[in-house]
């Protein structure tokens, strides 16, 4: 009789460098950052991109400028609480808010796919029209391009923004601090799920809306209360989970999270479980993180809590300096594990 051969099994390492671009490369995981550090932070390196923030903070003629750009390509463009037209402008606006910026002015760039109708292209022009009003901007400038049908998927839109920053307070991942405590604006995972509820056909007893929305107000009541703000983050690509890991290797800063602490719906809880998703990887359009001074928090949450965007805000973790760039959740039952970037794409074409 043979002796067995020596066999330990063993699970393989994700394959970190791919000949081609993957969907996964624009997720908001672990190849993206790795996309991002590879490929376009080496080509652009300057100081102000090396911040790695929401947008770039550029100061002219003694007045201080925030500056961002972002590209949406949604499908389906109309989804329960929202369309590639209100996710165009909010996305943007949020982006400047995340920076401290009063969000003032945007630009748009239409690709175009041959054969849209033109209903389908008057409904999202309408609609970013009326969410730029809500959120007080104006778009001043564009471009439009189409391209053969086939080649565009619909529509896809570029929006950037320019927003001014009315206070002398520096908000970057930089400057988050040990002892910070990290506050979350509301519930989470709602946008993705949206949209996955009408790309599959999913009925659910309960309608799961976009939480899609322009946080600039919110942002603002913080900063007008006098809140000492280390950063903001909105939540978009790659969820709450995807944001904490960026800041905490950019600010070189442990994150430890409470998971009892983290609001989510039973709705989208129910229907993350039913499609096998954690809703802390699941993408956001109306939610933000804060870094607070701790001394602050109280006030914080009091400011948010009394803005109708922040209603359901909560203190769900705090910052050390133990190890930097981990991120680390308390489960429910007191267990305490890393909290990691994605390995690949969990939800595509969400945002």
């Amino acid at each position: 009789m043979t002796e067995p051969c020596n066999f330990t099994p063993a699970c393989p390492l994700p394959i970190q460098q791919y000949p081609q671009v993957l969907l996964a490369h624009g997720g908001g995981g672990r190849l993206m950052q790795q996309l991002i550090e590879k490929v376009f932070l080496p080509a652009f390196d300057n100081p102000l991109l090396g911040q790695r923030h929401d947008g770039a903070v550029l100061e002219v003629n003694g007045q201080r400028l925030a500056f961002t750009t972002d590209s949406y390509v949604v499908h389906p463009l109309f989804f329960p609480g929202g369309d590639i037209g209100t996710l165009a402008v909010n996305g943007t606006v949020n982006d400047l808010a995340m920076c401290g910026a009063r969000p003032k002015w945007l630009s748009a760039g239409f690709i175009i796919e041959e054969g849209l109708p033109m209903d389908t292209l008057w409904r999202v022009v309408q609609s970013m029209q009326r969410t730029a009003t809500a959120a007080g901007v104006q778009l001043v400038t564009g471009d439009t391009k189409v391209v053969d049908k086939g080649k565009g998927d619909g529509l896809f839109i570029n929006t950037a923004g320019i927003g001014v920053l009315e206070h002398t307070s520096i908000i970057s991942p930089a400057q988050v601090r040990p002892g910070d405590a990290v506050l979350l604006s509301g519930d989470v995972g709602r946008h993705g799920m949206a949209i996955m509820s009408v790309r599959e056909g999913l009925g659910f007893e309960s309608p799961i809306e976009s939480d899609c929305a322009p946080l600039a107000e919110v942002v603002m009541a913080l900063l007008d209360a006098g809140i000492e703000i280390h950063c903001l983050r909105d939540l978009t690509r790659g969820g709450l989970a995807s944001a904490v890991n960026e800041i905490a290797e950019a600010g070189r800063v442990q994150i430890d999270l409470d998971e009892t602490a983290i609001p989510v719906q039973p709705e989208v809880q129910g229907a993350c479980e039913i499609l096998g998703l954690d809703p802390l990887y699941v993408a956001n359009e109306g939610r933000f993180i804060a870094f607070v001074a701790s001394p602050e928090q109280a006030r914080a949450l009091a400011v948010l809590r009394a803005h109708p965007l922040g209603t359901g805000a909560a203190l769900i973790g705090a910052v050390s300096a133990v190890t930097p760039g981990l991120v680390t959740l308390k489960s429910r039952i007191g267990a305490r594990r890393v909290l990691d970037l994605l390995s690949g794409e969990q939800l595509p074409r969400i945002c």
